[in-house]
């Protein structure tokens, strides 16, 4: 009875770990899948007009600058999120949440430099 218990533990174990292993290599792909792509596009419409690139960035920039105001400005100004608001907050948090998902995986991605 203790050699199965044993068994049925150890199988447990072996199978979390491998679960975390596989997880952990989707995860640096999908990261190296990601970053590819944004180099990708930056290539792209550098190479089809740098001056609509600078401006597409800049237009970019102050549609997650506006974002990043509306959440961390002060509650009790705060009505609510409407219209662009909603839209320019749901971008920021979404380019945040990218940037940390790069941070700590496309940090380890060796696939773009080899």
């Amino acid at each position: 009875m203790g050699i199965r218990r044993a068994a049925k533990g150890f199988t447990e174990s072996l199978m979390e770990t491998v679960g975390e292993a596989i997880a952990e290599v989707v995860l640096g792909l999908l990261a190296c899948a990601l970053l590819a792509g944004l180099a990708l596009i930056a290539y792209m419409s550098w190479s089809f007009s740098p001056r609509l690139t600078v401006a597409g960035a800049g237009l970019v920039s102050l549609f997650l600058a506006h974002g990043a105001w509306r959440i961390f400005r002060d509650p009790a100004k705060a009505r609510g999120h409407r219209g662009l608001a909603a839209v320019t907050t749901a971008a920021f948090t979404l380019a945040a949440v990218t940037g940390v998902f790069l941070v700590f995986y496309g940090t380890g991605c060796g696939c773009l430099w080899k």
